[in-house]
Parts: structure tokens; C-alpha cells; sequence
């Protein structure tokens, strides 16, 4: 059996089976304004807007919906900053849709409307996120994210593309 590395939220390596794998498509968003960014916090960390998408939907229609579902905020998709793969095991869901082949991309965004809400959690973030909060980039390199990227680099791409 191939088994593969993965990585959970904490950035704790173990193995998993291959075969215990899902594959999972996710987007995320990066919306930069007036020398700030819009994170959610997550734990005692934060993650950039976005999550997984779902059969049947486009890049773009993802995106949308996992910001607007974990920040109230309506937005355009702009420019693709990066594209990753990594295996992960999540820190919720069912045991078997536990540990997945994830494929990331991260865009950069511009707001056209709504207003900050967490009215639109799924059930999983309700018990962990909290509302969407503007962070001044002169401060992102102090905060511990939850992900398995470069948050930094993705950061710095998006205040260039923006």
C-alpha cells in the first residue's frame, strides 16, 4: 500500500494509506484594501476566506460562495497568485473524508459588496471561526495561519497584483 505524508492544522506530520484519501479542490481569496487584508480567524489562528468547492461548480462560483458564506462580502475574482497540492488531514468531518489530496489556489479579490457577517457558517465553523477581521499588513507576519502555504509569500503576491 503507498502511503503518503500529510499535515495537519497544526503542522503535525504522520502517515496516512493513500487509499483513505479524498481529493479535494479548494479556492481562496485575498482581498487587500487600504493597507489591509480580510482574515478570518480560525482557533487561535487565521486563514484567508475560502474552503472547498463543490461538484458542479466553477473556480469562480467557489470562490464567491466560501466568501460570502465565512465573511458576509460579495466579491470578483481577480488574478491567480498560486496553485498548490499537499495531502492534509482536516480537523472535523466524518473519519473517512478526514485526510485529503487538496489542490489550493489562492486569487486575488475585490469587494462589490455585503456587509462583515457570520450568518453564512456551515456547521463545522460555527464551532471554530469567528468573524472576518481587517488586519493591517504591517502585521500579518505575527500571526500563526492554518495552512499548509506560504502565507507570506501568497500575501506579498496579492499586494502586488492588487
Amino acid at each position: 500500500m503507498i502511503k503518503v505524508i500529510y499535515r495537519d492544522i497544526n503542522g503535525k506530520k504522520g502517515k496516512v494509506d493513500a487509499d483513505k484519501l479524498f481529493f479535494r479542490p479548494s479556492v481562496y481569496g485575498v482581498l487587500i484594501e487600504e493597507g489591509k487584508i480580510l482574515l478570518v480567524p480560525q482557533w487561535d489562528g487565521y486563514d484567508f476566506p475560502g474552503g472547498g468547492m463543490e461538484v458542479g461548480e466553477t473556480i469562480e462560483e467557489a470562490l464567491q460562495r466560501e466568501f460570502w458564506e465565512e465573511t458576509g462580502l460579495r466579491v470578483e475574482i481577480g488574478e491567480i497568485i498560486t496553485c498548490e497540492s499537499n495531502f492534509f488531514k482536516l480537523p472535523y468531518g466524518e473519519s473517512k473524508k478526514q485526510y485529503c489530496n487538496s489542490i489550493t489556489m489562492y486569487y486575488t479579490c475585490k469587494r462589490i459588496g455585503g456587509e462583515l457577517s457570520t450568518d453564512n457558517f456551515d456547521k463545522y465553523e460555527k464551532e471554530y471561526a469567528k468573524m472576518a477581521e481587517w488586519i493591517d499588513l504591517n502585521d500579518v507576519n505575527k500571526l500563526k495561519f492554518y495552512t499548509s502555504v506560504d502565507n507570506l509569500e501568497i500575501i506579498k503576491k496579492g499586494r502586488e497584483l492588487n
